[in-house]
């Protein structure tokens, strides 16, 4: 990126390496200024036709501009007294000016960039301060002109983000770029974040349609990169080293990952060929959302191209994880898309849990409503994976690992409170609205990435008017009802009412059922074999006229189960 601010629909980048004021005069003089003045004043023609006629008085944009411009230069030194201009004969109209600026500022989702040739501590330190000298800039030329036309200070102050939502560090990193892929060098890499949370962001999509297609032509032959219009952020996905590429104007969905993948290490990306590599944001013909296995370096391509849906952070995080799991498949692990949770109950006994299901299916919800319930009965819960994760057979037992070191979490069916408890981490999508998200934080790296025993193996049941849990004899019994992948929409998707998804998992496994098949076979066998329990539970989420407490009573009879064990 070589402009000193880029603006994109409700996306704002403000490069700190291109340009940085340190003063109020140096702000309202400097270019970045006035063309967001400027676009201010286009967008308030829309808004407000009145307040932009008032405001431009019949003269061409830009000698409004430089005029606006100027007035603010003097009010940030003179007392009002002291000023003769034709708007404080208005100072409503002008204090609403002022007010509207600012809030077409602040509705841009907003963040500061710096590259940097190395991130010593100072470095970093540095820069964390001077994003926060920015936001008080911006605080500053803002109240300093409000303060002044409305003759007085004001008695209550909102210390709200002005400046920026988020910052990214980013470096250049050499690493082993394979050929055919030299487009991607000099692409920098995020290397640090900072996040103001918590934050709030309003994508235009709530809502993910369809799924992903494998296809025999490699994306990346055909797509067009700018490298001055391209970050990547280096994640852990779970085992794997994924580059996920992302196109400025998605910058806030390459953001949001910091609270869902753990961050490789620039040693990590130098020494070790990624796994797979998503490009987000490809602006093409062809507005598909397709992955490749390439067979000449081994490394699984995805690509999501650019489009008002993919706003949704859905697409990212489920390419990413479709990515993951046709990889972990031709390993020969078992992806699967459900939670899993150790739970350790104070009469010592302790417990792996995983839920399987398909999107609203319950998961994540029956976790909740078990956390909730546990104060007396749980030491503590730890959350391996909430939405993906992978079985293998070590040492004759099944185990499973994760991928996410957070959660991406349906706010409607939650407990009203549960999202607040870690508000000071979330990052919230659209909360106002139907199938409102957030991305929390949940678990270290270190912990997703162990191999964690499996006891029990439950399918998510949200159709039937049950409660409770129901054990089958052995594994092969609940075979069909795993592999159905049977639930009720829930708003997640554009999918309406009963539906069906292979193994519960349109990630992956849906489109490979040649490559997943045998794995069923062998690990239905191994659930028996290793003594794991298998079953369903009724979370009830998609059954009509369900009762208030039918998922508190399922996750009392889940604990019951476990303590009884």
């Amino acid at each position: 990126m070589k402009e000193a601010l880029y603006l994109h629909e409700s996306t704002a980048l403000i490069n700190f390496s291109a340009a940085y004021c340190q003063t109020t005069d140096e702000m309202l003089s400097s270019d970045t200024f006035k063309y967001v003045l400027g676009r201010y004043l286009a967008a308030l023609r829309k808004s407000d036709l009145d307040l932009y006629n008032w405001a431009i008085k019949d003269r061409p944009l830009t000698d409004a501009v430089n005029d606006i411009t100027r007035l603010m230069k003097i009010l940030m030194v003179l007392e009002i007294s002291e000023i003769t201009h034709p708007f404080l004969d208005e100072p409503e109209l002008l204090t609403k000016l002022i007010e509207e600026g600012y809030n077409f500022w602040r509705n841009h989702q907003r963040c500061s960039v710096i590259r940097t040739g190395s991130t010593s501590s100072l470095q970093l330190a540095n820069f964390m301060d001077a994003d926060s000298r920015f936001n008080q800039l911006v605080l500053a030329v803002y109240r300093g002109a409000q303060e002044k036309v409305q003759g007085r200070k004001n008695r209550i102050y909102r210390q709200l983000q002005a400046g920026t939502n988020a910052s990214m560090v980013i470096r250049d990193i050499r690493w082993n770029v394979p050929e055919g892929y030299e487009a991607l060098k000099g692409i920098p890499f995020v290397d640090s974040m900072l996040l103001r949370t918590p934050l709030l962001l309003h994508p235009r999509s709530n809502k993910r349609k369809g799924s992903f297609k494998p296809t025999d032509i490699n994306p990346f032959s055909y797509a067009q990169i700018n490298r001055d219009e391209w970050f990547c952020y280096p994640a852990k996905v779970g085992s794997l080293l994924m580059h996920i590429y992302f196109h400025r104007d998605y910058s806030f969905s390459g953001i949001t990952l910091a609270n869902l993948f753990e961050l490789a290490t620039d040693v990590e990306v130098s020494k070790r060929k990624p796994d797979c590599i998503v490009l987000f944001g490809i602006k093409d013909e062809d507005l598909e959302c397709k992955y490749h296995l390439d067979q000449n370096t081994g490394i699984w391509i995805g690509k999501v191209p650019s489009q008002t849906i993919i706003e949704y952070f859905g697409y990212m995080k489920k390419m990413c994880l479709t990515l993951h799991n046709v990889a972990m498949m031709a390993r020969g692990w078992l992806p699967l898309h459900g939670s899993m949770v150790n739970i350790h109950l104070k009469n010592g006994r302790s417990k792996g849990v995983v839920f399987i299901g398909d999107s609203g299916a319950g998961k994540s919800e029956t976790i909740e409503a078990i956390q909730m319930l546990g104060e007396d009965e749980i030491l503590s819960i730890d959350v391996v994976f909430d939405d993906m994760g992978s079985l293998h057979v070590e040492n004759g037992q099944i185990v499973a690992q994760g991928t996410e070191i957070g959660a991406f979490i349906r706010l409607d069916d939650l407990d009203k409170g549960s999202p607040y408890k870690t508000m000071d981490r979330s990052i919230f999508m659209n909360p106002e609205t139907v199938n409102a998200r957030v991305v929390i934080p949940v678990a270290p790296y270190s912990l997703i990435v162990k191999n964690h025993k499996v006891d029990y193996f439950l399918y998510a049941n949200n159709y039937e008017d049950k409660i409770g849990v129901n054990l089958a004899r052995n594994a092969a019994d609940m075979k069909a009802t795993f592999v159905q992948g049977k639930r009720c929409a829930m708003q997640t998707t554009d999918e309406v009412g009963l539906s069906t998804t292979y193994f519960a998992n349109p990630f992956g496994p849906m489109q490979h059922p040649d490559v997943c098949d045998p794995l069923l076979d062998r690990y239905f066998i191994a659930l028996d074999e290793a003594g794991v329990k298998t079953g369903e539970v009724y979370t009830g989420l998609g059954v009509s006229g369900a009762d208030d407490d039918h998922l508190e009573r399922t996750a009392r009879a889940v604990l019951h189960m476990i303590d009884e064990d």
